[in-house]
């Protein structure tokens, strides 16, 4: 079967006996052709199957109208309202996303790194994996004056910008409402320390653990993956521990909803016996009983404002010159799998 040849921008003048000035200008919704005119131009578009090409387009002016967004896994309620986000302020301004993720590997990322440049993308997003060993597979964007934001889990690299929350603070936070309720002995189930995000919230844990007179015991910090298994793993662990913790910061919601089903198999009352803080606010913590006691992280905001400092940049209205750090506001959710004291 013979392919159909594709309608073009002259096919269109010629059936409305117009210029092909004016039949481009249309498509591209120029304000100096009137809305009449334009009408007359869309309606034939569509009837006749005419297609914008958008690479002989991208050819004329160097640039592609596509980002990149690459993670380090897309099985994540806080990432995909990272890409909810991206999304809305992305297809708003005309950009089209090509989506990578790592697999939580190094040499994954580093091989969608350069599989994107190739792509000639206009700008990159990006949250790292948790053996990132280096940022050099992001230098050739760098080097092209190819924008990159880093988003969550970040690297501060120079002539990049980052997104992050005070990790920090929500330790802190996450950890003295547990002695608020009377926790003495409290486990910290978390992720590799070589990420910001997990090395930042253990510091907050151990700095509220030593404003508050309780020594550090580094039995209690619980270092797994972020994933079923590492929920009832850490369960085990502390069971094992004698005498039981009083109260568990996890930072993970998922983990945290493993980690409180695999207590409450064996007897262990949350609570009552543990008091439980997660991390991300995701849908899980409704789900669950007790509901969970969390850290919000506004993953869709956080989408919308690195997606937004990478628009701005390629319209020329900022200028990613330097190390740019934006902090997202993130709060306590306080709800009943951590109130001891039953208020």
């Amino acid at each position: 079967m013979a392919k159909e040849k594709d309608v073009t921008i002259y096919d269109l003048a010629n059936e409305l006996n117009i210029s092909v000035a004016t039949v481009s200008r249309a498509l591209k919704d120029d304000p100096v052709v009137s809305k009449k005119t334009k009408k007359k131009i869309f309606d034939l578009a569509e009837k006749m199957g005419y297609r914008t090409n958008l690479f002989a387009r991208n050819l004329r002016t160097g640039a592609t109208r596509t980002i990149g967004f690459l993670v380090h896994e897309l099985n994540s309620n806080f990432i995909n309202s990272v890409l909810s986000g991206v999304e809305k302020i992305t297809t708003e301004a005309g950009y089209d996303l090509i989506i990578a993720h790592s697999s939580e590997s190094y040499t994954k990322e580093a091989a969608n790194a350069r599989n994107l440049f190739d792509k000639r993308v206009d700008g990159l997003i990006a949250s790292l994996s948790f053996d990132t060993r280096s940022t050099d597979h992001f230098r050739p964007f760098i080097d092209k004056g190819v924008p990159v934001i880093f988003f969550d889990r970040v690297e501060k690299v120079k002539d990049t910008t980052v997104v992050v929350i005070d990790n920090y603070k929500c330790g802190y936070e996450a950890t003295s409402h547990l002695i608020e309720q009377g926790c003495k002995k409290i486990l910290h189930v978390t992720s590799s320390l070589s990420r910001n995000v997990y090395a930042e919230r253990y510091r907050g844990y151990r700095d509220a653990l030593f404003d508050n007179g309780i020594s550090l015991d580094e039995k209690l910090v619980v270092v797994n993956d972020l994933s079923e298994r590492a929920g009832i793993e850490s369960a085990k662990k502390m069971m094992a521990i004698d005498p039981l913790p009083d109260g568990a910061f996890i930072t993970n919601d998922f983990v945290a909803a493993a980690f409180i089903k695999a207590l409450k198999e064996h007897g262990i009352s949350v609570p009552g016996d543990v008091a439980v803080v997660g991390f991300n606010n995701d849908a899980i913590g409704h789900l669950i009983e007790p509901t969970l006691t969390t850290i919000n992280y506004p993953g869709i905001e956080m989408g919308e404002v690195a997606a937004t400092a990478l628009i701005n940049h390629l319209k020329g209205v900022s200028n990613i010159s330097r190390i740019n750090t934006v902090i997202i506001n993130s709060d306590l959710i306080v709800r009943e799998s951590s109130l001891k004291k039953g208020k």
